[in-house]
C-alpha cells in the first residue's frame, strides 16, 4: 500500500515524530519487499547491465551479518502475489507504466532505480544460506508485519508509509534512518547495537491535539492510498478548503495531509468523522463512499494469518489459499519462498505481469522468448482445485485455460492472452504433482527446454539448469543471440565454481591453479565495462537469456525441483558479461582469456560442447562463421578460430533426436500465434 506524501512529511518533522533507538539483543520485523529494494538502490549495485548478483549478494551478507553482531534476531517477511480482490490493479498497471519509462532512462544513459529481474529469488537465496528466518505471504504482507509484530512487541523495519498509520505496540524503524553500517560498542563492554530511529504513534497524535489513533485509517484512505483512488474525495476535500495554492508538488501533499490531520483531530471516532466527510456528497452518492470507505479501512485492522505459528511451528495457513482450493503442498512452498509470487498470480488471478528490464524498448519484449515455457507452467496451474469435477475437468483438458499477461509493447502496457499447453494427463492436476516420479517430472522439463538429459551428464549440478536454459534460448527463433554473446555467458557461469575455489584458503592447489588470478582478470574486465556506453542491442540479448532463465528456475521449481537449483548469486554479473561481450570480438578469445585457469577451462568447454550439441547445427555455426569473418578482418582471430573449430560438431540437433512421447507439448496453439505475431 502506502500513502502519497506521508512518510517525507514524517520525515521532514522527525524531531516532532521520532524516538532514537539503541537496537540489540531483540527481535525485529523486516519487511522484505521494503528491504531488498534499499539494499539494491542504496549500494552502487549496477542496475544498467542486467544486475550484478554477487554484489548485491555481498551487501546483503554484511547487512545480516551487522544484525547479527548486535544478537538482533531478524524475521523477513517477503510479499506475496496481488491481492485476489484485484483492488490494486489500476495503480499495479501505472507502476508498470513507470517501470517502462525508468527502464528506458536507463538504457540511453540516463538515470532511474530498477530492480534486476531476478533480484528476489537472488535475496531469498542468501535468506537461505545465511539461515535467516523468512516467510512469504500468500498476498501483500503489511497487515501480517504488523500482527506479528504485536504478537512479539518487537519493532518493523520498513520504509511503508502504512507503518505510521498502523497501531504498534514497539513502532517502526524507516530503513533510512537504521544505521547497519555503524553498529556501536556500549562502553566498557564487547556488546554493540545498531542506532535507529522509531516512529512513534503517540507523538503522532499527541501532536495533533492528542488525535484518537483509530482515526488514523479513516486518514488513509481519505488521503489516498494504493487501494482507494475515488475523485469523490477530491471534492470533500476541496470543500474542506484543505488545498492550498502552492505550485510545489510536494508542498501540496504536506499541506493536504497536515490538514486532514487537523480537521480529523476534532472528532471523537471514524464514525462521526465518516458522517461529516459524506455530508459533503450527493445524496445518492454517500451511503456507497460510506461503505468503500469502510472497507478499505479494514486494510488496517489486525491480520487473521498467524506467522509465529509459521516461525515457530512451520505451519501456514491463509484464508485466502484456503479458499481457492489450492494443494496444501503449493501454500506450503509459496509460504517457505519455493515458489514465486508469479506463480502465485496465475493460481488466483489467471494474470501475470512480467517486468521490464533495461533492454532495447523497439524490440519486442524480451518475455516473448520465454512464452513457449510460460505456457507449460499455465497448463499445470490450470487445474488447481481438487473441488474441480470430472465434468469440469474434462472440459478444461478440452479447452486450455486462458491467462493473462502484462507485458511491454514499445513504452507502454498492454494485456496480453496466452492459452496454456495441453499436457498429458498425467500432468494435468495440480495437487498430485507430488506423486509423480523424479523422472517423470525432469522428462516434461527438460522436453519444454528442448534438451536431452545425457547432454547435461558432464555438467556440474549447478549449472545444470542454467546450460539447458541457455539451450533453449538459443533454439528461439526471437533471439539474436552471436558467439560472442554465448562465450560471455558460459564464461560468467564460470564465477561459482572460482568462487568456491577462492573462498578455500587452505587449498593451495586451487591457488596455483590460477583460480585468483582469472579472478583478477574478471574485475578488470567488470571495472572496464562501468566505464562504457550500454550496448542496446547486447541489453536485448541478455535481458531475453535472463527471462528464459527465469522461468525456466519457476518451471523447475514448480515441478520440484527435478534438477538443483542454481546458485544464481555466482550465475550472472551484468557488467562482466557486458565487458566480456565487447572484448571477446575485438581483442581476446575464451581460449586465451581462461588459459591461465586450466580447471576454468576445461569446465567451459564442457559447457560449450554441451551446448553445441544441442543447437541446430546450423544455429551457432552461422554465428561462428560471421564472428570469424569481423575477426579475420580485425586480424585478431587466430586462436579463437582454433579453439572453436577443435571443439566436436558430432552431436545433432535434439530436434532429430528428441522422443515424440510429448511431442504435444510443442504444438503452438492457433490462438496463440496469432498473439504472438501482434508482438513481433
Amino acid at each position: 500500500m502506502g500513502i502519497r506524501g506521508l512518510m517525507s512529511y514524517v520525515e521532514d518533522h522527525s524531531s516532532q515524530f521520532f524516538v532514537d533507538l539503541k537496537l540489540r539483543d531483540t527481535k525485529i520485523i523486516i519487511d522484505g519487499y521494503a528491504l531488498f529494494h534499499r539494499l539494491c538502490f542504496d549500494s552502487n549495485v549496477d542496475l544498467r547491465h542486467g544486475g550484478d548478483y554477487d554484489a548485491f549478494t555481498e551487501v546483503t551478507q554484511k547487512f545480516f551479518e551487522s544484525l547479527f553482531a548486535c544478537k538482533i534476531h531478524p524475521y523477513v517477511v517477503l510479499d506475496g502475489g496481488c491481492d485476489v480482490s484485484d483492488k490494486k490493479l489500476l495503480t499495479l498497471k501505472d507502476r508498470a507504466r513507470e517501470k517502462i519509462q525508468v527502464a528506458y532512462s536507463l538504457s540511453v544513459g540516463g538515470r532511474g532505480n530498477l530492480l534486476p529481474l531476478l533480484i528476489r529469488e537472488v535475496f531469498i537465496q542468501v535468506l537461505n544460506k545465511l539461515h535467516v528466518d523468512f516467510v512469504q505471504c500468500f498476498s501483500e504482507a503489511d497487515r501480517d508485519i504488523m500482527t506479528l509484530a504485536n504478537h512479539w512487541n518487537c519493532p518493523v523495519l520498513t520504509m511503508d508509509s502504512d507503518f505510521c498509520i498502523f497501531d504498534l505496540k514497539a513502532g517502526f524503524c524507516p530503513l533510512n534512518g537504521f544505521q547497519w553500517k555503524n553498529p556501536t560498542v556500549v562502553k566498557d563492554t564487547f556488546h554493540c547495537y545498531i542506532p535507529a530511529r522509531c516512529f512513534s504513534i503517540e507523538k503522532f497524535c499527541s501532536h495533533f491535539n492528542n488525535m484518537n489513533k483509530t482515526l488514523l485509517p479513516l486518514f488513509a484512505v481519505l488521503c489516498g492510498n494504493d487501494y482507494i483512488n475515488l475523485p469523490a474525495l477530491d471534492t470533500v476535500v476541496s470543500r474542506m478548503s484543505l488545498t492550498p495554492g502552492t505550485s510545489n508538488t510536494k508542498g501540496r501533499k504536506h499541506q493536504r495531509i497536515l490538514g486532514l490531520l487537523n480537521w480529523l483531530s476534532h472528532f471523537d471516532d471514524p464514525h462521526e468523522a465518516l458522517d461529516n466527510v459524506v455530508k459533503y456528497l450527493k445524496m445518492n452518492d454517500r451511503q456507497v463512499v460510506r461503505e468503500l470507505l469502510w472497507g478499505s479501512m479494514e486494510e488496517y485492522q489486525p491480520s487473521p494469518v498467524k506467522l509465529q505459528d509459521f516461525f515457530q511451528l512451520g505451519a501456514y495457513v491463509s484464508p485466502c489459499a484456503t479458499n481457492l482450493g489450492l494443494p496444501d503442498w503449493i501454500q506450503l512452498a509459496l509460504a517457505k519462498g519455493q515458489l514465486s509470487p508469479f506463480v502465485c498470480d496465475a493460481l488466483s488471478l489467471r494474470r501475470t505481469i512480467l517486468h521490464t528490464q533495461v533492454e532495447n524498448m523497439q524490440r519486442p519484449s524480451a518475455h516473448v522468448v520465454s512464452v513457449s515455457i510460460r505456457k507449460i507452467i499455465y497448463g499445470l496451474l490450470q487445474n488447481s482445485s481438487p473441488n474441480i469435477n470430472n465434468v469440469s475437468r474434462s472440459t478444461a483438458s478440452k479447452q486450455p485455460a486462458a491467462f493473462s499477461e502484462v507485458e511491454r509493447i514499445d513504452k507502454n502496457i498492454a494485456t496480453i492472452i496466452i492459452h496454456a499447453a495441453k499436457l498429458p494427463e498425467e500432468y494435468q492436476e495440480l495437487g498430485r504433482l507430488t506423486e509423480l516420479s523424479l523422472s517423470k517430472r525432469k522428462i516434461l522439463l527438460l522436453e519444454t527446454l528442448k534438451v536431452k538429459e545425457g547432454v547435461l551428464d558432464p555438467i556440474p549440478a549447478s549449472l545444470k539448469l542454467p546450460v539447458a536454459v541457455t539451450c533453449f534460448w538459443l533454439q528461439s527463433l526471437e533471439a539474436k543471440a552471436k558467439l560472442y554473446h554465448v562465450q560471455a555467458l558460459l564464461m560468467g557461469m564460470l564465477c561459482g565454481q572460482l568462487h568456491k575455489m577462492t573462498s578455500e584458503p587452505d587449498n593451495k592447489e586451487l591457488h596455483v591453479d590460477g583460480a585468483k588470478v582469472l579472478c583478477d582478470q574478471f574485475l578488470k574486465v567488470k571495472e572496464n565495462k562501468l566505464q562504457r556506453r550500454l550496448d542496446l542491442d547486447t541489453a536485448h540479448v541478455f535481458c531475453q537469456w535472463q527471462c528464459c532463465l527465469q522461468m525456466g528456475f519457476y518451471l523447475n521449481q514448480l515441478l520440484l525441483m527435478p534438477l538443483p537449483e542454481p546458485d544464481l548469486m555466482w550465475l550472472y554479473s551484468g557488467t562482466l558479461v557486458h565487458g566480456l561481450s565487447q572484448e571477446l570480438p575485438v581483442s581476446s578469445s575464451a581460449e586465451s582469456l581462461l588459459s591461465v585457469c586450466p580447471g576454468a577451462r576445461r569446465l567451459y568447454n564442457q559447457l560449450f560442447h554441451a551446448v553445441r550439441s544441442t543447437v541446430p547445427s546450423e544455429c551457432l555455426s552461422h554465428r561462428e562463421k560471421s564472428e570469424a569473418k569481423k575477426k579475420k578482418q580485425k586480424k585478431n582471430n587466430a586462436s579463437l578460430t582454433k579453439h572453436w573449430v577443435g571443439i566436436s560438431q558430432g552431436t545433432k540437433s535434439i530436434h532429430n533426436h528428441v522422443s515424440n512421447r510429448f511431442g504435444l507439448l510443442r504444438i503452438v496453439d492457433s490462438e496463440d500465434q496469432g498473439q504472438g505475431s501482434g508482438l513481433e
